[in-house]
This record gives structure tokens, sequence and C-alpha cells, in this order.
């Protein structure tokens, strides 16, 4: 049984893949004129696989991306072909679901307002009027006291893996949580009925914090455009930690500008990087991290984990684990 491994990996982690099994024939590749080869007869490919080394391949019967994220892997060719991909997802389910935590205690708590006003007058005292040091054209925020998380609405586009943390975070919190997702249903004890995308409007309508948790997908590009912002609560805040082509950044800034909503964390942009001009940059109720929502000392050691597991059930004949829909690119 043959693997072939491109881009090649570091010794130690080749060693440990090449332990999973003695009838394993692991190939790994430094070069694109390395694996173009190796791959005719190969039974599985760990790496970037792209559309010429595919052509090459005459038995290929499995592919492990080495990403979560598919938008940028998957082409015409390889959503056509036999083989079975399975992609990376589920590391980091947790560790964004603290993400989201922190920045819905950030807006809940004011944590934002405090570490920029740099005076001791509390947020909501008709006493203490907040003042900020802001440049011409700014948004500041909507005026609100601290809020009590129990008190609440976290809805979650796409209750996934990385959707299902999030919704038992905050139920933990105490906040009521509610979800739309095209295939989880329900999560016992959480979220005991998960809403189509049918009723997505109802869930913004519902939310005090809208969390987005969904793939980038042909349907989901665009999805949160003005006129589906304006579908939330005037006083709501939108986290997006999904994909940034989920949100369109100019709709976002115009609603904010409109006070249609009170708030944006994001994690991830349309425009990666963000541009140091960009209005976002300027507005006091938005919060920005540099796509880090996954960032984690754990993450390589998981990823590897995950691979050898997979690799192991593929050399066994037993099912794999994170089997994509490639039609569906998640």
């Amino acid at each position: 049984m043959k693997l072939v491994i491109s881009p090649a990996v570091d010794a130690a982690r080749l060693q440990r893949i090449a332990a999973v099994s003695s009838v394993l024939d692991v190939v790994n590749c430094a070069t694109l004129d390395d694996a173009l080869p190796a791959i005719v007869d190969a039974d599985a490919f760990f790496g970037k696989l792209t559309p010429e080394l595919l052509r090459a391949a005459k038995q290929l019967r499995w592919v492990q991306s080495p990403t979560a994220s598919l938008e940028h892997y998957l082409f015409p060719e390889l959503v056509e072909h036999s083989c079975v991909l399975t992609n990376m997802r589920g590391l980091f389910s947790d560790v964004i679901a603290d993400h989201v935590m922190g920045l819905v205690l950030c807006f809940a708590r004011n944590l934002h307002v405090y570490l920029r006003q740099r005076r001791w007058a509390p947020v909501g005292d008709p006493g203490a009027k907040t003042e900020f040091v802001s440049t011409p054209g700014t948004v500041t925020p909507v005026d609100r006291a601290h809020q009590h998380l129990a008190d609440l609405t976290l809805g979650v586009v796409g209750v996934g893996h990385i959707g299902k943390e999030i919704c038992r975070r905050a139920a933990a919190f105490g906040m009521c949580v509610i979800g739309v997702d095209p295939v989880t249903r329900s999560m016992p004890g959480v979220v005991d009925n998960v809403w189509p995308l049918e009723r997505l409007p109802e869930l913004l309508a519902q939310s005090d914090y809208v969390v987005i948790a969904a793939p980038h997908t042909p349907e989901t590009a665009g999805l949160f455009d003005r006129a589906r912002i304006q579908q939330m609560r005037k006083s709501a805040v939108l986290i997006n930690i999904g994909r940034g082509v989920i949100v369109r950044l100019d709709d976002l800034v115009a609603a904010l500008r409109a006070r249609e909503i009170a708030g944006a964390a994001l994690d991830v942009c349309e425009i990666e990087p963000l541009p140091a001009d960009h209005p976002l940059w300027q507005m006091d109720n938005v919060i920005i991290t540099p796509h880090v929502a996954a960032a984690s000392p754990r993450i390589a050691e998981r990823h590897l984990e995950t691979y050898l597991e997979n690799l192991r059930r593929f050399v066994n004949g037993e099912a794999l684990l994170t089997v994509v829909d490639k039609r569906k690119w998640y």
C-alpha cells in the first residue's frame, strides 16, 4: 500500500507516519517533480493535491487535506474524482469557542471601552459620560450598561464542530442559545432544536450576540450583506470567526455607521490582512483580531494524531473520520 506525501513533512512526523503499518510504502516528496512519478501508483495522498498530480494518479483512493477549510483546496476534477477526501475539522473547536466567549465578555462587560478610555468612569453612569479619543468620522458604542449574560440570547450560525463548542460554552454562562444549521438538528441538553437555515431571520431577530461559525461555501459567501445585518437587533453584536467572505465589509461598515447594530467582532475578514486605513480600525465598537482564534500550542499535536488515526483506519479498511462531501465543501 503506497502513500505519497507532498510537500514533505519533517523527519519526526515521517517516522510516526511510517510506524503506523509495516505494509505502508511512504514516499515523502520534497518537490512536485518528485511527487508526479510517485503518485502514479499511490493509494493515498497527504498534502496539497494539484490538478496535475491528480491527473497523474491512476489508483488513488484517499486524499487527506492538511487543512480544515477547503475553499482553496477543492477543484472540479477532485470533486468529480472517486477518491474519498478527509479534512482536519475538529482540531480548533474548543480554542475558537474560547475566543468567541472572550469577545462576548469584552462587549458584555465593556472591557474594550475601559481599555480605551483610561479613566475612572463606569459605562452607563449618567454622571460619568464615557469619552473617547477618536479621529473624525469614527463610531462610538451604543450607550449601554454592563450586561448580565444569563439575560441574553446567543445565536450561532453553523452548528458544526466549532458551533457546538460555542453553544456549550455559552450555555455554561447561562445564556439562552439558539442555532441554525443545514445538517445538525439538535444538541441534547444545550440546544434541543437546531433550526434549519430558513429560520435565520428569526435567529437574528432574537439574538443579542450573533456568531458566524459557518464554513466558506458557495451558499455562505456574502450571506451577511446589509439587508441581512438589518435583520439583527439594533442592540446586537455580530461576531465572525467562520470565514471572512461571509460578511460583506462595506455593508458592515455602513450598518455600524447607521447604528443598525451595536458592534462587531471579527477574527476573519473579507480582505486579509485588513488594510491599515480601513474604517473598521477606527470604530470604537469594533474588535478585530488577526485570524488568530484557532491559535493554540495544542494544534500541531492534534493535527498529527488526527492524520495518524485516519491512516490507521485506511490501512485496516475501517471507516475514515472527517470525511468531506466534496460538492458541499464540508
